[in-house]
């Protein structure tokens, strides 16, 4: 007895004579780059256009002295410069003052960072890591920037970076409006109760995907603040280039390394 639709189950399938296949080349490890690409993700068209008119309508606002409009963003600065391609290879480590570490040492020297960052929130606490974030904004209309410096950017010093921007605004009587975009701690739910204990003197615009590059001044402050602090130059603790980054940061209270054009 034949069951219907095995008939032809237990023969091979029928192949092409027996051709030479095609190997993938072996990618030998010197023609590969770690360096993370630098492109720019494009927006879309329709959604850069309307954010354009919703931020020209803040800033009208802001003008007119009804709100205080403040542009936010995050940056990451490392402990030692790195060349575009090939800082893997021991014989490039060896010619900088610092030798960067290979990335199982610098995942290493970051989790030993953040372990003593939660227990004590304290930079005194902290003998190992390699990069550090620096969360800032430009009040519209000035070149006035209000920063952080923190060891690394999560939810929590997010909550406290608000609570620093209200602390110098909150007597004004103004409502606050920061522009950010879209990433995934600024939509954090943990932020609920930060947002609603500022409730009606504090909001954040989010703005669309991929348009931060476009529309937020801040991203050409950070580029200028890079090369103060030190193109090229190598730190041997993450210390050193706290207070660097300190000291560029304060100096551009007094005078400006950057011209925001509003």
């Amino acid at each position: 007895m034949e069951l219907s639709g095995t008939r032809h189950g237990s023969r091979p399938p029928d192949r092409r004579p027996t051709e030479p296949r095609e190997r993938p080349r072996s990618v030998k490890k010197k023609d590969v780059s770690y360096s993370r690409p630098t492109g720019r993700l494009a927006p879309d068209p329709a959604e850069l256009a309307w954010a354009s008119v919703e931020l020209a309508a803040l800033e009208y606002r802001a003008r007119r002295g009804e709100i205080i409009l403040l542009y936010e963003d995050e940056t990451i600065l490392w402990r030692f410069a790195l060349p575009r391609t090939g800082w893997w290879r021991k014989v490039q480590r060896a010619r900088l003052a610092t030798r960067p570490l290979s990335q199982s040492q610098i995942n290493r020297e970051e989790s030993l960072k953040r372990q003593a960052w939660v227990r004590s929130r304290s930079w005194s606490r902290i003998t190992s890591g390699v990069l550090l974030s620096v969360i800032g904004a430009v009040q519209y209309g000035t070149s006035r920037v209000i920063y952080k410096i923190v060891p690394h950017f999560d939810t929590e010093g997010l909550r406290q970076y608000i609570h620093q921007v209200m602390a110098l605004f909150r007597h004004t009587g103004k409502e606050v409006v920061m522009v950010a975009d879209r990433s995934g701690i600024h939509r954090a739910k943990k932020l609920a109760s930060t947002l609603t204990h500022w409730h009606e003197q504090f909001r954040l615009h989010l703005l669309p995907a991929h348009c931060g590059h476009h529309l937020n001044p801040i991203e050409g402050f950070w580029r200028v603040m890079k090369d103060r602090i030190g193109a090229r130059r190598c730190f041997p603790d993450l210390h050193q280039l706290y207070q660097r980054t300190r000291c560029v940061l304060m100096a551009h209270q007094e005078r400006p390394i950057y011209a925001f054009h509003w």
